[in-house]
């Protein structure tokens, strides 16, 4: 089998994707835009060849990246980048090679328009909030008047928290279509409530090979918009009504052969119209690893390797890992330079050092939505948790 994987060096760890494909007997072509000397150890010992690129942005550049390597290796059956960013770019390669493994086209484009998602959601039996496209002031006023302030304005085609904007005032309402950006937005009503994902990897017949969530207390536009501290923590043990939604989803969505990232808003208090505190809305959906380091994160947890489950399933359809252990909480917990913090990184290394997994600054592209500096833990219990996100984000008061 002819794998090409794109951009294997970013995020870091992505270049385990590469590892277990080769482990598994793959032959395996990496493209990116790092020079090859620049790669680290571990990314150049992954691949059997790389090649490099000046700009990924450039599509011809690209194709003939595809090209050659086509022509050196014989056929592609796969071409990935498990990156929301290239999604799109994937698909048109795919496409152009007629690589059937993934989205193929304007397929990808597709399942990211959030306006696009709330159809699947509605085929899967799952509520969300109610919205409408951003297109003049008078008909934003009608929405608002259904739903009532606050609202939230997004891109359609959007990651993490990107452009997102809470509207409170009619003031404020005027003020966006007053600048409205040229690329679609979309108007939702406004949850109070908390985000938990449902997150995992299927198969050609959306069988579940591994699942897990996690739970953001705090929404990423918060954070992004008051440059406020994240926190996200793994769950031990799913609740019964998100297993459900999730399998739901699963079914609904077009996820064959790749990894999911649902997310859905525990509502924290009833909305006429909506529903009932606790309840769980669907919000949105990735078809690819969660952000940062999320599949490391699932690792500690699970005590497993998501990176060979995921290979697995490119080789075979299936995994024999067994995912049914659950021993840990992992928690990630950033650090800004803008505030000044009461305990010092060495007192967080020395005190936690029999419970930390990772540490390390965060790339600046994941700098605004996940902080300037990361730690993350595995503990047994909540309450651990908690004591040690306390630590980790104590401030004297000043920034």
């Amino acid at each position: 089998m002819n794998f090409i994987y794109i951009s294997p060096q970013f995020p870091r760890t992505y270049w385990n994707f590469c590892d277990r494909l080769k482990r598994n007997g793959v032959t395996v072509l990496g493209i990116g835009d790092t020079p090859y000397d620049q790669l680290s150890h571990e990314t150049r010992s992954a691949l059997d060849e790389y090649y490099y690129v000046t700009n990924m942005e450039d599509e011809d550049e690209m194709l003939r990246a595809v090209a050659f390597l086509t022509f050196k290796y014989g056929k592609i059956d796969w071409l990935e980048s498990n990156n929301e960013y290239w999604m799109n770019q994937d698909a048109r390669l795919r496409e152009a090679f007629h690589i059937t493994s993934g989205y193929m086209g304007d397929a990808a484009r597709w399942i990211q328009h959030k306006s696009h998602m709330k159809a699947y959601y509605e085929k899967a039996g799952i509520a969300t909030a109610r919205w409408e496209m951003a297109t003049t002031l008078d008909q934003a006023k009608k929405f608002v008047d259904t739903v009532h302030y606050p609202i939230i304005v997004k891109p359609d085609i959007g990651v993490g928290a990107a452009a997102t904007y809470k509207i409170t005032t009619e003031q404020e309402l005027t003020d966006f279509f007053a600048h409205l950006p040229e690329i679609p937005y979309i108007m939702e009503e406004f949850i109070s409530g908390y985000i938990c994902s449902f997150d995992g990897i299927t198969n050609s017949k959306k069988e579940i090979l591994f699942y897990t969530s996690h739970v953001f207390p705090t929404p990423i536009m918060e954070i992004v918009q008051s440059q406020d501290h994240l926190v996200y923590y793994s769950e031990k043990e799913l609740p019964q009504d998100l297993l459900q939604a999730g399998r739901r989803a699963v079914e609904a969505f077009p996820c064959e052969r790749r990894f999911f990232h649902f997310e859905f808003f525990r509502m924290m208090e009833d909305k006429e119209g909506l529903g009932k505190a606790g309840d769980l809305i669907g919000l949105e959906v990735n078809m690819r690893p969660p952000g940062g380091y999320t599949p490391d994160m699932m690792n500690f947890a699970n005590q497993l390797d998501v990176y060979q489950i995921w290979a697995d399933m490119v080789c075979w359809d299936t995994s024999d890992i067994d995912t049914s252990n659950r021993p840990y909480i992992c928690v990630f917990a950033s650090r800004r330079d803008t505030h000044t913090y009461r305990h010092t990184h060495e007192e967080i290394m020395n005190i936690y050092r029999d419970f930390l997994m990772m540490e390390e600054r965060m790339p600046e592209v994941l700098a605004d939505a996940m902080g300037n500096q990361m730690y993350t833990a595995c503990f047994a219990t909540m309450d651990e948790v908690k004591a040690f996100v306390a630590f980790v984000q104590e401030e004297t008061g000043g920034k």
